[in-house]
């Protein structure tokens, strides 16, 4: 197993058309989740990845289930519950912004995940085990399996990569701040956009934010800057790589789990953190083209391996 991952997946509605959903009548179904998201394109990208999860043992629950499992990733480990339903969520397409998101997930079966439902057989097989900050601000259940889920990682040497992924729907800045800063410090690379990273530490420069997480023992640093690429950190060295150009940006949703993949991929072949950086940056890219989550992560033939290694041999 090269990556394992755990969190909630949701049916993602998506209007047919721009506007406001009151004036919708028609939707296209297909699912989002951050740990979902880079799952599925790891395994587009080659790779053997499995997602733990609860699902609600509904219609949408199996949707979902089928879904992942139809993109080549391991779903042994998701449980389906019979007492708690599967979320949902409703994105409104915009023309001259990013569009907006509706949660329904109050209750659903993911938010009762618990340490229990984590096997450590599993993890101990996987090469990176990748956390986001949504899980924890689930429930309290949910915050406790991601520290749980630190620890077996940690016991059997499993790299943690960790995306806060902020969600102030789910919870507000304080409680973001307090718990993310701490699961931060007990893991090896943290991956922030630079909001989010102004949001955790105050700090407003990529260099700055990097070094409060390398100080309290972060291994690398890797900051999201959109469409200017990423800033990467290590105690030993430090770089901007650019950004992929796009022509033509579709929708933002689902960007930055495809670098982050992209950037798993290439740490997973042994690359150097500025080559993975570039990968994710051209991962990411694809997914601005397409208005739904993962519907746009390329195949690892779609993205010129020769190419990418010719790149990196220069």
């Amino acid at each position: 197993m090269d990556v394992v991952t755990f969190g909630e997946t949701m049916v993602l509605f998506v209007p047919t058309k721009v506007g406001p959903l009151r004036f919708t009548n028609q939707f296209e179904k297909t699912i989002g989740g951050a740990e979902a998201n880079v799952a599925i394109s790891l395994a587009r990208l080659g790779h053997q990845v499995s997602w733990m999860s609860r699902l609600g043992n509904d219609e949408f629950g199996l949707f979902v289930h089928n879904f992942i499992r139809g993109e080549g990733v391991d779903t042994s480990q998701v449980k389906f519950d019979d007492h708690n339903h599967t979320a949902v969520f409703f994105k409104e397409r915009q023309v001259i912004q990013d569009p907006k998101i509706y949660y329904y997930r109050k209750d659903s079966a993911a938010s009762y995940m618990t340490p229990d439902d984590l096997d450590e057989e599993v993890i101990s097989q996987a090469k990176f085990m990748h956390l986001t900050g949504i899980t924890p601000a689930l429930s309290h259940s949910c915050m406790e399996t991601v520290h749980h889920a630190i620890t077996l990682a940690k016991k059997n040497k499993v790299t943690v990569v960790f995306d806060p992924n902020i969600r102030l729907k789910l919870w507000s800045k304080q409680e973001a701040r307090e718990e993310l800063m701490d699961i931060a410090s007990k893991c090896d690379i943290f991956m922030p956009g630079i909001q989010e990273g102004e949001i955790l530490t105050g700090e407003t420069t990529p260099e700055g934010i990097a070094a409060r997480f390398l100080k309290n023992g972060v291994r690398a640093v890797v900051v999201k800057l959109g469409e200017r690429g990423a800033f990467y950190a290590t105690p030993e060295k430090a770089e901007y790589i650019e950004g992929f150009p796009v022509q033509q940006v579709v929708d933002t949703v689902g960007a930055g789990d495809g670098f982050a993949a992209g950037f798993l991929s290439g740490m997973i072949r042994g690359w150097s953190y500025a080559d993975a950086v570039k990968l994710g940056n051209r991962v990411g890219a694809y997914a601005l083209t397409v208005t739904g989550d993962v519907e746009g992560y390329p195949f690892w033939s779609q993205i010129s391996p020769d190419k990418i290694t010719q790149e990196i041999l220069r």
